[in-house]
């Protein structure tokens, strides 16, 4: 399943809101480096309470490279806690994992 149909599917924001929950989709950031503006930016897939960072998959096989993007975009937003979150499993909760950023 691509992004795309996941975001046909659209559950997600719905079923948040329902319950009270603030949360955005494709947020934009800005990346600095040393305090400096590089004029490149990335988007977090789903920020919930403007705090915790959802990165949606719906992959055959989970990639190193999906962690390693989840944690450079918890650095770069200066957010403390993120979920890679992968649809193509049989029990969703199988499709959880958790990260801390340790810069705090």
């Amino acid at each position: 399943m691509t992004k795309e149909q996941l975001n046909e599917l659209g559950a997600e924001i719905p079923e948040l809101a329902l319950r009270g929950i603030p949360c955005e989709e494709e947020v934009r950031i800005q990346v600095f480096y040393k305090g400096r503006d590089t004029r490149k930016y990335f988007n977090i897939d789903l920020l919930v309470c403007g705090e915790i960072v959802l990165e949606l998959k719906a992959v055959k096989e989970m990639n190193p490279y999906f962690e390693a993007k989840l944690i450079n975009h918890l650095r770069l937003s200066d957010k403390r806690l993120g979920y890679l979150v992968d649809f193509n499993v049989v029990r969703l909760k199988e499709g959880f994992r958790r990260f801390v950023n340790k810069l705090y």
